[in-house]
């Protein structure tokens, strides 16, 4: 009944293993990969025929983790997996990434990859074995794949390279490096560092890249045992007479477009360019208007490519290593608890901070169970920002993808709970963008943080470089337009500071790119980095020494855990006490560590001095002042502590004969009292003859 095929190859610390002709066989292409006891399924589908119309290739890849997986049950009122987390959206971004550039031009058909996590040990991440198995899919569909890829995670743990590290192994790593490409060249790269410098990340990738070679030829020796044929697709069709006629007619009008600096009007001159070539050549009916519009794009294409490679110099006049012109400004807006506005050329992000406390904290629910995390940010591209209309809502991919990375850019530079026991959100809503908007949010973000006084341990700076390559000869660029961008090789973003690299990431849009190419794209954003750190340090050289008047004052103390229960009381009696008495919020740790969290520091401190009064232990000889709770025949109770009564007996009064405890004390008095004795069943013995 089953033809099953399986190949296995030891791989970093285990063994990986791909099996198809099992699972999902009406699938054009399914396989089962098996890393450890963690599984992933991944099957890949195309449509039979291709969309009316289509000039694009719409691939859709969808990573999904099922929390039966790991033998869990959803948190929440919902029981069921519903809209992807962020860590399925980012990691369905990481493997189509490398995807999408081997598929050739022509190819149109709605093309479908689903990895489903159906097995997790908690040891292995599935995002390496996901991607491996999505190529492995793709490489036995028939589809017209020209892959196959791999990838792997690399670790720098005590200065040594480590592939594909266990979680528990990267818990100490500086480096979390994701690499993916051919056997032939690296494709995409994404990773975040903590101060590594450029030599260092250049080793990790080739170690990534040497290190998932087997897995390639592993991929090729099943597809090359159990593959379908290979779907034929047709080149397309060059209408040579056409793209004559609209070469002639105007490509010198969109070489002179192109000497329009800014980005609207040489828009608006390449779109009225464009439609007068439609107008002129697309015929009577109109038919030939969308393949005038294509070499319209591929003349744009050529004129951008060959001017760079020839001169060196850019659309906005800029040599290769120029960086646009930067302005920042900081605490603009003033009732956020921190704020800055930096514009770089014509791309600008608008970054907040807001700090919170651990209430604040953001929960994600993962594979592993809860987590928490006490900084977020959340990065914002509205339509405007780009001079169009569209969609408002819910975050796209592309964003959550672009906060991500500005997070992994900034995670190296965070204080730690114990020296800022803030939760920090920060945002960026990018007002203008013109190439780059993430590395600009990088910068952005750091700025406003320094504003904010959170004490960073360092300001970092992010950067965009481009490529155009043709044959031998390339160009690296530094800090992208958005046409460099479209029209090039490479997106190539780097952040850091001049110790080191803190996140890097790059998408290649030709076969691969080597080692000579990363080199002198790493050496040349070094130095683009550093001068825009420059540009940022005129406006602030270091966090600022007070919090916004808005802000919140956080203060903690420790307790020993076995007190927790009686700062919290009887169904959180105590603490809603202290609570509502001072007007703080109070969140207690199960370490014993209490955070106070006021508007004023009095407040704060008055909070501060009830919970030390709750939690003192009652000691022999320490005098007290108390109030009288209660009145017997033998003596009188008198609080000293927070739910600490103690005895005083009616001999214990006054030096003198007392015949009744009233004709000393009353309910209500407030006395001094000393601690005679506490007893093993933490009963007090007080005395007023003493005091």
């Amino acid at each position: 009944m089953f033809n099953i095929h399986r190949k296995s190859i030891s791989f970093g610390p285990t063994v990986l293993t791909l099996e198809t002709g099992r699972i999902a066989r009406q699938a054009d292409g399914a396989v089962l990969v098996t890393y450890g006891e963690t599984m992933v399924l991944v099957a890949a589908t195309a449509d039979k025929t291709p969309r009316p119309g289509a000039d694009f290739f719409p691939l859709g890849v969808h990573y999904q983790e099922k929390t039966w997986s790991a033998g869990r049950i959803p948190g929440g009122f919902i029981k069921r997996e519903t809209r992807p987390s962020e860590k399925e959206v980012l990691t369905s971004r990481l493997i189509d990434r490398p995807l999408r550039p081997l598929f050739p031009k022509g190819y149109t058909l709605d093309t479908q990859v689903v990895a489903t996590v159906v097995s997790y040990d908690g040891i292995h991440n599935p995002d390496i074995p996901a991607m491996i198995g999505a190529s492995a899919a793709l490489a036995i569909s028939g589809l017209p794949f020209d892959g196959p890829i791999a990838g792997a995670r690399v670790a720098f743990i005590e200065g040594q390279l480590v592939l594909n590290p266990t979680f528990e192994q990267m818990a100490s790593s500086r480096l979390d490096l994701v690499v993916a490409g051919t056997d032939q060249a690296v494709t995409m790269v994404e990773s975040q560092v903590d101060f590594l410098s450029e030599e260092e990340i250049l080793d990790a990738v080739m170690f990534g890249f040497e290190g998932f070679q087997p897995v390639v030829a592993l991929i090729r020796e099943l597809a090359a045992e159990c593959g379908k044929p290979r779907m034929a697709v047709a080149a397309p069709v060059v209408n040579t007479a056409l793209v004559e006629q609209v070469r002639k007619g105007f490509l010198e009008e969109i070489r002179n477009a192109y000497q329009v600096v800014e980005k609207l009007p040489r828009q608006t001159v390449v779109s009225d360019c464009r439609k007068r070539a439609m107008a002129t050549l697309a015929g009577e009916s109109g038919s030939l208007g969308a393949e005038v519009s294509a070499i319209v794009s591929d003349l744009e294409s050529e004129v951008i490519r060959e001017r760079i490679l020839s001169t060196g110099a850019r659309i906005d006049g800029r040599s290769l290593t120029d960086i646009r012109n930067i302005v920042s400004e900081v605490g603009f807006l003033p009732r956020v608890h921190g704020s800055a506005l930096f514009t770089r050329g014509e791309t600008q992000a608008m970054a907040a901070i807001t700090l919170g406390t651990g209430r604040d904290e953001q929960i994600v629910e993962s594979l592993d169970g809860e987590s928490r995390d006490a900084f977020y940010l959340n990065y914002t591209f509205p339509p405007y920002s780009v001079g169009e209309t569209g969609r408002l809502g819910a975050p796209g991919r592309r964003e959550i993808g672009h906060g991500k990375l500005a997070t992994r850019a900034i995670a190296a530079i965070l204080p730690s709970k114990e020296a800022f026991p803030y939760t920090i959100r920060a945002i960026s809503e990018i007002t203008e963008s013109n190439g780059s908007s993430s590395m600009a949010t990088v910068c952005g973000v750091v700025l406003a943080m320094m504003d904010a006084g959170v004490p960073i341990k360092s300001a970092v700076a992010g950067i965009a470089m481009g490529l155009v390559k043709e044959g031998e000869r390339f160009a690296i660029l530094s800090d992208i337009l958005g046409d460099e961008d479209h029209f090039g090789d490479m997106d190539f973003k780097v952040a850091g500071n001049a110790q080191g690299i803190t996140a890097l990431q790059m998408d290649i849009k030709i076969t691969g790119i080597n080692r000579e190419i990363m080199a002198v794209a790493l050496k040349q954003a070094r130095a683009g980095r550093i001068h825009i750190l420059g540009k940022m340090q005129e406006v602030l050289t270091t966090h600022r020494a007070e919090l916004s008047t808005y802000a919140p004052r956080i203060f903690t103390l420790k307790i020993h855990p076995d007190k927790i229960r009686e700062v919290i009381g009887s169904g959180g009696k105590v603490i809603r006490g202290i609570t509502e008495e001072t007007g703080c919020q109070i969140d207690i740790n199960d370490d014993g560590t209490i955070s106070i969290a006021a508007m004023d520091a009095q407040s704060a401190k008055a909070a501060e001095t009830i919970i030390r009064r709750i939690v003192e232990e009652v000691e022999p000889g320490q005098i007290y002042e108390g109030k009288v709770v209660r009145v017997t025949d033998f003596g009188a109770f008198v609080n000293i502590l927070p739910n600490k009564d103690g005895l005083v007996h009616i001999s214990q009064l006054s030096g003198q004969r007392v015949a009744k405890v009233t004709d000393v004390v009353k309910e209500g008095d407030v006395v001094k009292v000393k601690v005679l004795d506490v007893d093993r069943q933490g009963r007090i013995k007080l005395t007023m003859k003493e005091v």
